[in-house]
């Protein structure tokens, strides 16, 4: 069964971002303030051009690309303050019309945190995740809800789970985790809660699921705060970087997505956007320059399901972007109410798990830190953060190198991502089949290949098996050199192992990634079956499969 943790900090009233959240006037009022240095630092020479640059581009978003989340008043505003812009005579006037624009900001993008409202939703999800995840033995409808611990089985939150509960009376952690599905925030949101017993975070959520009313309205008490992509202009990017390292410094505890936004792969992130993490480094400096012991703690996760909800939409769209002319549309699979109960009852009858992979914790520079909060390098000697920062003996900020440390974070942060994957029996299962049918056609293009039909996929079980065996001991050899982990499920039998993980892969899709008919391996949709192999595209393994030579290949040179 599942650890359960105890919480840290029973009483959701001393978690910090509760703290800062019930002084939110104060909060904006400093953030403003903070956000107004930066701007000032970072461009003083140049106020003029980029106010008035935000301003013309607010005019046409407001105008060309309206959302019914703005406020009533955004297009005129924007017109307005373009005109009391252009009849401003001093830099004083501009300067005013610049804290206005990082008010108004800052008012959109912070959020709140309220504990009534997080208590309600610790009951709604977990009857939420009950039924997604279901923990339904067989079709007993009486059993599909379970209880508290029978659902806590089935979120797994395994890897350095007690030295990352330890950090949180040490310093500000800053949770970066994997990204495949829109349910990621929720999830790990009620996974560190119900699970690891840790306190809220903060977390950056698309302005676009703000028009949802409900979701809006929970999004908005549950320590959310606001990012909008449609605003490319420099002083909200700057308000943003802002939100995110104030609120560091205020010692609240986040989550940030390096990735950016989901896998439309299915693979594990190869490249991270380092805005974010930027800004975890500057609120370090800022932490040694004011003379403060506050440590900022990184701790990577890899989620790891055996389905994507999204994950048919999420492979068209990558497909569409790299095939372009020779992309061919997909059947839209919703196309009988059959089919729609049918998916439906899967949500209500079969089970699923998930898991998170707790990599070890590291400092800014990624230096691996141990249950105390000591940075130590690779010979486990104690690292002093303070002489990484200073400059002939006096700490100062300095761009140019913290955009440098700030890459050797995220080169870290993937390390810990593939060294923490959780190899899955889907996922395994997936990358082999995947590649055994692309050798059936591997004369043929893949933009073609990916567009042939579900009849020209056929493996016998026999064949699979072997390249299973194959496949695992490799695997096998990678987890025992740390290079990876394994599911339990993926020491067992092979065979069973391997239809465990089948029926996992196509519980949630109507279209199965993979089928088992007469003894024979087949897909119903090779381009879900592609999404779900990538996963373990990074782990190199094509070569395992070379000296197995295919039941077809055989066929053709006989």
């Amino acid at each position: 069964m599942n650890s359960v943790y105890p919480h840290i900090i029973p009483e959701i009233e001393k978690w910090p971002i509760y703290q800062v959240s019930k002084n939110r006037a104060v909060f904006i009022q400093e953030l403003n303030q903070f956000s107004f240095d930066r701007m000032l630092e970072l461009h003083s020479h140049e106020v003029d051009d980029i106010v008035a640059k935000t301003i013309y581009l607010e005019k046409i978003r407001s105008k060309n690309v309206p959302w019914k989340v703005d406020p009533p008043d955004e297009a005129s505003y924007w017109v307005n303050l373009e005109k009391e812009f252009q009849a401003c005579t001093t830099r004083e006037q501009k300067i005013e019309i610049l804290r206005r624009i990082i008010n108004r900001y800052s008012e959109e993008i912070t959020g709140s945190f309220n504990p009534k409202t997080f208590k309600f939703a610790r009951r709604f999800l977990t009857s939420f995740f009950k039924r997604l995840l279901n923990t339904a033995a067989g079709r007993k409808h009486r059993r599909i809800w379970g209880n508290r611990y029978q659902l806590q089985d089935r979120i797994k939150v395994t890897g350095y789970v007690d030295q990352f509960r330890s950090l949180f009376s040490k310093g500000t952690v800053v949770v970066v985790p994997t990204h495949f599905s829109n349910l990621d925030s929720i999830l790990i949101g009620y996974a560190m809660d119900a699970v690891a017993g840790v306190p809220a975070f903060a977390y950056g959520a698309g302005l676009n699921l703000y028009e949802v009313e409900l979701i809006a309205y929970f999004m908005n008490r549950l320590g959310a705060y606001k990012v909008d992509r449609r605003k490319k202009n420099p002083i909200y990017l700057e308000c943003l970087k802002s939100m995110a390292c104030y609120s560091l410094q205020k010692g609240v505890n986040n989550i940030f997505f390096p990735g950016g936004t989901r896998s439309r792969t299915g693979a594990i992130e190869s490249k991270l956007k380092l805005g974010l993490l930027g800004s975890v480094m500057e609120s370090q400096r800022i932490f040694i320059q004011n003379g403060k012991n506050e440590k900022i703690f990184i701790v990577p996760i890899v989620v790891s399901y055996h389905f994507v909800l999204e994950a048919k939409y999420l492979i068209d769209q990558h497909l569409r972007l790299t095939s372009k002319e020779k992309y061919v549309k997909s059947r839209d699979q919703y196309t009988s109410y059959r089919k729609i109960l049918k998916f439906i009852w899967s949500l209500f009858s079969e089970k699923s798990k998930i898991t998170l992979s707790i990599g070890e914790p590291m400092d800014v520079l990624g230096n691996i830190v141990d249950a105390d909060g000591n940075s130590r390098d690779s010979k486990g000697q104690i690292i002093d953060l303070s002489e990484y920062f200073e400059w002939d003996g006096e700490v100062t900020a300095d761009h140019q190198r913290e955009t440098v440390y700030t890459k050797m974070l995220g080169d870290k942060i993937l390390e810990s991502y593939y060294r923490n994957n959780v190899v899955l029996s889907s996922h395994f299962v997936a990358f082999t089949a995947f590649r055994l049918f692309r050798r059936l056609h591997k004369g043929m293009s893949f933009d073609d290949f990916i567009n042939l039909p579900p009849s020209e996929f056929n493996v016998p079980m026999n064949e699979f098996y072997v390249a299973l065996e194959k496949v695992r001991n490799k695997l096998i050899q990678m987890e025992q050199k740390n290079e990876i982990k394994l599911s339990e499920t993926m020491h067992e039998e092979i065979k069973g192992m391997a239809e465990y993980g089948i029926k996992n892969l196509g519980i949630y899709h109507i279209s199965k990634p993979l089928i088992i008919s007469q003894d024979i391996l087949q897909t119903q949709d090779i381009r879900l079956l592609y999404f779900y192999h990538n996963r373990l595209d990074h782990c190199q393994l094509e070569k395992v499969l070379e000296d197995t030579e295919s039941f077809m290949e055989k066929m053709n040179r006989l």
